[in-house]
């Protein structure tokens, strides 16, 4: 267990627990002990019930920051992990930086402090700056999730960005990221659509603006056509309500796009002379040989996947059931009389073969309400499963070691479900369909 004064690596003395964080994460002040100096310790636990995407965003918290060199970003230090005896039977894993001194913005929220119009406008100004940095570096680096908690108040009276647990660095192949994160209220529609884009941090920063402004968080405020209503609660200038508005749309071609776009207008005021672009996201065509077919329509989109690029072990069992009802008598006598391993692994080969050959591997159906995947052969669903269309909060795709699987994550912040649709496909083949599929629940 990790408990203060525990030294870790034999250099990380613990201190105290800081702020609140998801199970299986702690976040802990400690001492250098090499150098003496403070630093801020994140650790996760890698429980059984956890899924892989959580280490994995571990990782790459730690392999970004490494590349990052900002001094609003607290420095990297060290990462490590911790064996199963050490963490209490749990394998741990630590990301060390620098601490910064000074309160979140949400403490200060929750200490009941306002922030003026000149303030408000000093920490949208700095991390317009920390942004302009991160989205112009090659690839751009999205934070994907600024909120009140992840901005820091330092001694200094400077604005720290904090906790790069969601970052993406856009992926190569295909421009986006289908990963699910972010936090309701800050993150815009597209993001959780699981196509998040430099304007989708903009967005959150608007968020969280007029998180200080009216000191209510963005999901409690009353909502038009999407939009966050809030004017009616500060007084500040026309301009930077509009500045807001503006950072707030719901649509990326009525958003400002560029985080130096966006400070521009902010500083000259001039609202309708920015230079409003378009950022888009490549659409990625069907890749050539793909078998997998889709059909859709305003109501209704329909995927049928080939028995292929379903799991083993669905083809496995219902071609055992065939094979066993066609030859099962056979293959019993000659396991009995002539060698018994030979039968068996003979069975399972041809089973297996069977499976391949007559399944009809995976049929999603996607209306206004509900969605149902259904694993079937010869027209015959032998396992359904079914779930709630407002309840899907996004299409991910995972690396596997027999290729790429995609699924559909549904449910809420306190529990989830996975619904595997494919696996063994290749990464444009997961990309193309991922795309299908969010677009479509994007414009439902």
């Amino acid at each position: 267990m990790l408990d203060t004064g525990k030294i870790l690596q034999e250099r990380y003395q613990l201190q105290q627990r800081l702020g609140r964080t998801a199970a299986g994460h702690q976040t802990w002040l400690a001492v250098d002990l090499e150098s003496q100096e403070q630093v801020t310790l994140k650790m996760l636990a890698f429980s059984p019930e956890m899924h892989w995407e959580e280490l994995k965003l571990f990782e790459r918290e730690a392999q970004v920051l490494q590349a990052l060199d900002h001094p609003r970003i607290p420095c990297y230090r060290d990462y490590f992990s911790l064996e199963r005896e050490v963490g209490a039977g749990l394998p741990w894993f630590g990301l060390v930086q620098d601490y910064i001194p000074g309160f979140s913005l949400q403490e200060l929220l929750e200490k009941g402090q306002r922030f003026s119009e000149k303030k408000v406008r000093k920490i949208a100004t700095e991390v317009l700056e920390i942004l302009i940095y991160l989205h112009e570096l090659s690839p751009p680096v999205l934070h994907r999730d600024i909120k009140p908690s992840n901005l820091i108040w330092g001694e200094d009276q400077q604005v720290y960005l904090v906790d790069f647990g969601a970052v993406q660095a856009q992926a190569a192949v295909t421009g986006v990221t289908f990963t699910v994160v972010g936090t309701s209220g800050y993150a815009p529609l597209e993001q959780f659509g699981g196509r998040a884009v430099a304007a989708s941090d903009l967005y959150a920063l608007g968020a969280t603006l007029i998180h200080l402004l009216t000191g209510m968080t963005p999901a409690d405020l009353p909502q038009k056509d999407s939009r966050i209503q809030f004017s009616d609660r500060v007084s500040v200038n026309p301009s930077l309500v509009s500045w807001i508005d503006k950072m707030t749309e719901i649509g990326l071609e009525k958003r400002f796009s560029k985080a130096r776009e966006a400070l521009a207008a902010l500083k000259s005021g001039n609202i309708q002379g920015a230079n409003l672009q378009i950022e888009t996201v490549r659409k990625i065509a069907k890749p050539r040989h793909c078998r997998i077919q889709v059909s859709k329509s305003a109501t209704e989109l329909n995927i049928k996947i080939p028995s292929s690029l379903v799991r083993k072990p669905f083809s496995v069992a219902v071609g055992g059931i065939l094979f066993l009802l066609l030859t099962g008598p056979m293959i019993l006598v000659f396991s009995l009389t002539v060698n018994l391993p030979i039968g068996l692994g003979l069975f399972t080969i041809l089973a297996s073969f069977l499976g391949k050959i007559l399944g009809k591997g995976n049929k999603i159906t996607f209306n206004r309400n509900y969605f149902k995947l259904e694993h079937q052969i010869f027209g015959w669903s032998y396992l359904q499963q079914t779930g709630e269309i407002s309840e899907i909060l996004g299409t991910f795709i995972y690396s596997m070691f027999e290729g790429n699987q995609i699924r559909i994550r549904s449910g809420n912040n306190m529990k989830s479900y996975f619904y595997i649709l494919a696996t063994n496909v290749k990464e444009v083949e997961a990309a193309w369909l991922a795309q299908e599929i969010q677009d479509w629940l994007n414009l439902r």
